[in-house]
């Protein structure tokens, strides 16, 4: 892949006909290429077992609950293989595993690992909050096993912990999605640097709320539901939302003259 240098990107309105036809072609290329999309979504599911995995065998499986909510913000990142699939059918280069591979590494000497470390801290940070409210209104009730009295959860220091949990976590997540949402294929696709990939990706949101943050919502629900039957559902879900990122991202912005 020879990386095209940006000049100024324009954002574009984006309608609710642009997400269908973004799911369309996401389905397409998953459709066409289902290998490259088990492959990648097989890393992200083998994480979610491995941190479900740790934390029952210490005993802690509650944990499991912001450990679990946390880790699809990682999701961006594996994504980029899929995005680079999805660039490659459609500028009709050939699916070869070695180059598919070889672009993706060749990343760590762009902007991806900057993004990369953004999306860590939001992950670590969102931990540590996820901590700090839990003590907060339930830090008396590890008095009481938790793992075997799930019932502490219903009273009332429980439900204010989880209501407060449920706010602070759709903050994080609507933040990092307006960041994530078209820069990290951005930072594929382009020579730009991850600042001016991230504030072109809020613009998009701001530009098209309704529409974005509804995407955003789709995403969310699609990926909560694709973990319940032990994060299987994720092999098809993740890829084709990951193809599709990379399709409204393609509808979303345009360069100079150009047209996306």
């Amino acid at each position: 892949m020879t990386e095209r240098v940006a000049d100024t990107p324009e954002v574009l309105h984006v309608e609710m006909s642009d997400l269908r036809a973004a799911l369309t072609a996401g389905w397409r290329d998953f459709r066409a290429a289902p290998m490259f999309g088990l492959f990648f979504a097989g890393i992200y599911v083998l994480g979610g077992w491995l941190i479900v995995f740790s934390l029952t065998a210490k005993g802690q499986l509650w944990w499991s609950l912001p450990a679990s909510a946390g880790f699809p913000i990682l999701g961006p990142f594996i994504a980029c293989g899929l995005y680079e699939v999805s660039r490659r059918r459609e500028t009709g280069e050939p699916m070869i595993w070695g180059e598919v591979l070889g672009v993706i590494l060749r990343q760590k000497d762009r902007q991806i690992p900057s993004m990369a470390a953004v999306i860590v801290v939001f992950f670590l940070f969102w931990n540590f909050l996820a901590h700090m409210i839990f003590a907060l209104f339930l830090g008396k009730a590890t008095l009481t096993n938790i793992t075997s009295s799930a019932e502490v959860f219903l009273t009332p220091e429980g439900l204010a912990m989880l209501a407060v949990g449920t706010i602070v976590g759709a903050v994080f997540a609507t933040l990092l999605f307006a960041l994530t949402v078209v820069s990290l294929p951005m930072l594929l696709d382009r020579e730009v640097d991850f600042v001016t990939a991230m504030l072109t990706s809020l613009g998009v949101v701001m530009q098209s709320p309704v529409v974005m943050l509804g995407w955003g919502a789709l995403i969310g629900a699609g990926l909560f539901l694709a973990m319940l039957p032990g994060f299987a559902g994720l092999f098809v879900v993740l890829p084709v939302f990951g193809h599709a990122t990379w399709h409204l991202y393609r509808r979303a912005i345009t360069w100079d003259h150009e047209t996306a």
